[in-house]
């Protein structure tokens, strides 16, 4: 049965849903580019480990493209800005990766320990990486500094695109001074200040040392942040390589808000949109919230397993905010009369005209009354009637308030700057002997 508020309620709605009928029939869709998905794998796994690294990104080797990444591959990125112990002997590090067209960059890790998901997303964007969801994991804790170069070739295959050469060494020099800082400072702290100060100097067009060296103090000061001279040097130089390049501003704010977990008002209405194109064509935007992170199985990787991504900042904000889908959900509500609010409206409109007319009644009670007294005090004057007083016998409830306690979520994150292999065992499955060689 339609109720007179639904309909009401309706032809709020259709002038919208005429606008959004036009939009889509008046504009061309724009046609997603075509890009595959592709898995690198760590030269030094058995093929039993490969096998797990496939079910452990939620897909099949016939369904994707793979790439073998060698020590030596990791080596050409990484010589003369880390140390050999930092670059190893063996590559066990693996990647997932899906190029996007919008959403910044998503990047989950598993069993990475000297490096974590916002170190990579961010060092992918200086790589000239604009949007992409990335995994990048190992089957055995591993440093996970060689990482970065495994992403890098499978980004370049799977979109067709070649990055600059010069870029991807400042990604891969970001990436190690953002470790060896987090050992002194901490692994969000350094990712925090790193990430400021590379947005100054992007935003604001820096090149100058003593400019850059202001940012790097200004940010240093914001995080309360202690740096040595050494490690002033080293962040101002890498800012000097990073200044010689274009970036996307929109782009870079895009992934540093993912890092922060800021769900932003034009993301929530492009998400909006997203969704509704899904009901209309069959299907949304997933690739855009993480897409492959989506179907990744931890348990592969065991109970111990080091996990973190850039998608728990926005599902935290998200639930912080109320939860997006919440709003829309009532957003709908509202509009066709669903919600419980616009019940408990209804309510109190009805308990308010009930209100009214108990006064109404009050009031008509009390001229009756009035009229009564009036011939009871004509009474009284003739000694035939007493008086009456009335008694209150009304008493105010006790309230109770309680308190509500806050938990504190341990920080699991971790640093290995000895870049050493904590699974002998894994070796001896890999080379036939128990040597404990570095890996990442």
């Amino acid at each position: 049965m339609i109720t007179p508020n639904i309909m009401k309620n309706f032809k709020k709605i259709v002038p919208i849903i005429m606008a959004a009928a036009l939009t889509c029939t008046s504009f061309p869709m724009a046609v997603k580019a075509d890009s595959s998905k592709v898995v690198t794998l760590g030269a030094n796994l058995t093929a039993e480990q490969k096998t797990s690294m496939y079910q452990y990104f939620g897909t099949t080797a016939d369904k994707v493209d793979t790439i073998e990444v060698t020590n030596a591959d990791e080596r050409k990125y990484m010589e003369g800005i880390a140390s050999e112990a930092q670059i190893g002997t063996r590559t066990y590090s693996c990647a997932y990766v899906e190029p996007t067209t919008s959403g910044g960059i998503q990047v989950k890790v598993g069993n990475l320990t000297f490096v974590t998901s916002s170190m990579i997303a961010s060092t992918l964007m200086t790589s000239g990486v604009e949007n992409c969801n990335v995994v990048a994991a190992s089957p055995i804790e591993v440093s996970g500094t060689g990482a970065l170069t495994g992403i890098m070739m499978a980004y370049e295959k799977a979109s067709g695109t070649t990055l600059n050469e010069e870029q991807k060494a400042a990604a891969t020099e970001e990436l190690v001074t953002t470790g060896e800082l987090a050992d002194s400072i901490g692994q969000k702290e350094a990712t925090d200040l790193m990430n400021e100060v590379k947005q100054e100097v992007i935003k604001e067009g820096l090149t100058d040392e003593d400019d850059i060296k202001e940012a790097i103090d200004d940010a240093a000061k914001t995080y309360n942040i202690t740096l040595t001279e050494d490690q002033m040097s080293k962040i101002n130089s890498l800012m000097q390589n990073i200044s010689q390049y274009d970036y996307d501003v929109k782009a870079l704010q895009k992934t540093l808000e993912n890092l922060e977990g800021k769900a932003s008002e034009s993301g929530f209405f492009s998400n909006l949109w997203s969704s509704i194109k899904g009901v209309f064509t069959g299907g949304g935007d997933e690739e855009s919230d993480g897409g492959i992170i989506n179907n990744t199985n931890d348990d592969v990787l065991g109970t111990d397993a080091v996990i973190d991504s850039t998608l728990e900042a926005l599902d935290s904000d998200t639930k912080d905010e109320g939860g997006f889908w919440d709003k829309v959900v009532g957003f709908f509500k509202d509009i066709f009369g669903g919600s419980d609010d616009a019940d408990d409206e209804d309510a109190e409109e009805e308990d308010a005209d009930a209100d009214e007319d108990a006064d109404d009644e009050s009031e008509e009670s009390g001229d009756t009354e009035d009229t009564e007294n009036d011939a009871l005090d004509d009474e009284t004057e003739d000694g035939s009637a007493s008086d009456t007083v009335p008694t209150d016998n009304s008493a105010d409830p006790a309230a109770d308030e309680t308190g509500a306690d806050v938990t504190n979520q341990p920080d699991n994150s971790a640093a290995d700057g000895s870049q050493t292999d904590d699974n002998p065992a894994a070796d001896l499955a890999a080379d036939g002997n128990a040597e404990s060689d570095t890996v990442n």
